[in-house]
């Protein structure tokens, strides 16, 4: 399986690249890049980025200024394996144990889009997803639909597939205790980085604890 972070994002709310906004002494890239390679992947970058080609390999959009699914259909065109895993730059409290589920659980249903739902709503930035899907999101972008549950809705429609949603909540109550995390809370994992609020309230989790590692 190959990753890839997502870290086009023009980072509006912020006021500053989040990308290379620091928590913890850290930029926020290096934060993803980290956690994917504690799973055994070799990262790569999605975005018109090369500013960050120092931290890994950046893939550039092929279709600009399509927001993160542009991010995502330039990833499958340049990946070579079937299944693939995404991150967002500013979710930096998404654990590498549910990260290292993900994977699994994916390679097991051989879904081609694996989709957590999280606090009632979908997370396709935390997520895995088959070339399978190239052709129909490159329609679904055509027809300039750049939504991404849209667009990967109609991707798998055109396969005749479905996609792989999964509320985390209700996983997590079924699970053995131990398997993911209890801190951060689950409320917590997909909080994104976009206010410097958000900031703050990142920097306090990731102070409690040292970086979890998959088991």
């Amino acid at each position: 399986m190959n990753a890839f972070v997502l870290a086009g994002g023009k980072s509006t709310r912020m006021g500053r690249d989040k990308a290379l906004l620091e928590v913890d002494g850290q930029p926020l890239i290096a934060l993803a890049l980290e956690r994917l390679r504690a799973l055994g992947l070799t990262p790569r970058i999605c975005g018109v980025r090369p500013d960050l080609t120092r931290f890994a390999e950046v893939v550039p959009d092929n279709f600009p200024q399509s927001g993160p699914l542009g991010g995502i259909e330039a990833a499958l065109a340049a990946s070579d394996t079937e299944l693939n895993l995404f991150l967002p730059v500013d979710a930096p409290l998404i654990p590498i144990e549910f990260l290292h589920w993900l994977m699994q659980r994916a390679e097991e249903s051989k879904a081609v889009a694996t989709i957590p739902v999280a606090g009632g709503r979908e997370q396709p930035l935390s997520a895995v997803y088959s070339r399978r899907l190239l052709p129909g999101l490159r329609a679904a972008m055509g027809a300039g639909h750049l939504k991404i549950m849209t667009a990967v809705r109609e991707a798998a429609a055109s396969l005749g597939e479905a996609v792989d949603l999964f509320v985390v909540e209700d996983l997590e109550a079924a699970l053995p205790p131990g398997v993911w995390p209890e801190d951060p809370p689950l409320c917590d994992w997909f909080l994104n980085v976009n206010a410097p609020g958000d900031l703050e309230a990142v920097s306090a989790h990731l102070k409690k604890q040292p970086q979890a590692r998959p088991g």
